[in-house]
């Protein structure tokens, strides 16, 4: 497995393994191993879960990067929302998207399951007529010579 270097700016926040990092100083950090990660924009905080998409992303992250008990609780929360959420749609797209992300979860690659929520959350802006930054961040896509963590505890 290759390194992964990552540029990380003053008071940036990255998450490790279920372990928030706040960075004094602008950085440059090598992970040298196998870990469950985000960092920066990529990060929800609990009080932007504040629609069923962002509710769908939030269990997701929950189910990547949180604690040994919060990923098994995330992930089942992710099913029921995915489940709420393909019930009230009428996009068959929408439903397309939330099976793969929940395909993708459930087969231990929750860092791709957060990149369809990030499509379902830009949907849901779209149809909503909401503005907003977080779905339209750049979006989660390790570099192809890394393999980022499972989602599974």
């Amino acid at each position: 497995m290759s390194n992964l270097v990552l540029e990380l700016r003053q008071g940036e926040v990255m998450i490790v393994n279920g372990a928030p990092i706040r960075f004094r100083t602008k950085t440059r950090i090598e992970l040298t191993a196998k870990a469950r990660f985000l960092f920066g924009k990529q990060i929800m905080p609990p009080d932007q879960a504040d629609s069923p998409a962002r509710r769908i992303y939030f269990a997701l992250q929950s189910a990547y990067i949180g604690t040994e008990d919060e990923r098994a609780g995330g992930l089942l929360a992710a099913r029921d929302l995915i489940g709420a959420f393909k019930d009230a749609t009428t996009s068959e797209l929408a439903r397309d998207i939330l099976d793969r992300a929940l395909l993708a979860a459930e087969s231990d690659d929750c860092y791709q399951a957060l990149k369809l929520a990030r499509r379902i959350m830009r949907h849901e802006d779209a149809v909503l007529g909401r503005n907003s930054d977080l779905a339209d961040r750049t979006p989660l896509a390790p570099p192809e010579r890394i393999h980022p963590g499972s989602c599974r505890p």
